[in-house]
């Protein structure tokens, strides 16, 4: 009978966690799941980039931050032994006096760069200290870019010789610009793709999250406009279906770079 009850006392916790943890985003696990996980070998972390920005009249605010997170955990998933971190919503987005960039629109939110940057090295000194060993730096919008690359950087410095490693993953942003892009126009979408609130913008957003598209009134709009904050292409033809294909090429070139990094 003591023997069964010490075997028992020793699997529980490792049966708790796996029953408790289903989900990939740390901030639903408490304490003891997070370090259950970690002594289970769930040390890769992923860091969820995302932006609070207008995207013309037809898509919400706070488009990044749906669709970092809802790729992430499809990454987390696919990748295994991985969590996703807290989005980080306020993002490098323009200046405030003068007003530059998205900040000439209402909707956008701003932090200088600098700021930006020391959020995301004590984030992921945090999840170094506490035992993950590949911290993720992955950014859904394309005014960052360099800031990540250079606080992947930052940390690798910090850490050589711990175990410990950040991985920024640039082709989750560039293949929408290059790879996805080149599929849309294949499939005839050639004058449809553009920078911003176009085509590809907004059919990543309906296979994310379609509530956030205002749909009917997409369709029954003009032609796009920069006054309306719509930069080149036009979003009217924009699906889900289209949508879908770019996600599962964001999904797959992380995945990919996670692997690649695991097994260096």
């Amino acid at each position: 009978m003591a023997l069964v009850a010490m075997v028992v006392s020793l699997t529980v916790p490792s049966l708790t966690w796996a029953q408790n943890a289903s989900s990939v985003l740390f901030e639903q696990q408490t304490w003891k799941e997070i370090q259950a996980g970690l002594q289970a070998g769930t040390n890769t972390i992923i860091i969820p980039v995302g932006g609070t920005e207008q995207s013309g009249p037809y898509i919400a605010v706070g488009k990044h931050n749906v669709r970092v997170l809802a790729l992430a955990e499809q990454i987390a998933q696919k990748a295994g032994k991985t969590l996703v971190a807290p989005v980080v919503a306020y993002v490098p987005e323009g200046n405030i006096n003068p007003r530059t960039s998205h900040m000439r629109f209402p909707g956008t939110i701003t932090v200088p760069p600098d700021i930006f940057e020391k959020l995301l090295i004590s984030a992921g000194n945090s999840f170094q200290v506490q035992g993950f060993k590949l911290v993720v730096l992955l950014g859904d919008h394309g005014g960052y870019q360099k800031s990540l690359e250079k606080v992947a950087k930052s940390l690798n410095a910090q850490w050589q010789g711990t175990g410990a490693k950040a991985l920024y993953v640039p082709g989750y942003y560039t293949v929408i610009a290059h790879q996805y892009a080149q599929w849309l126009k294949q499939q005839g979408y050639g004058k449809d793709v553009g920078m911003h609130a176009d085509i590809s913008d907004t059919s990543l957003q309906l296979a994310v999250a379609p509530s956030m598209v205002r749909e009917q009134a997409l369709r029954a709009s003009g032609p796009p406009s920069t006054a309306d904050g719509m930069y080149g292409g036009d979003p009217r033809k924009a699906t889900a279906a289209l949508g879908q294909a770019g996600v599962s090429m964001q999904v797959n070139a992380a995945v990919k770079a996670i692997e690649q990094e695991r097994n260096k």
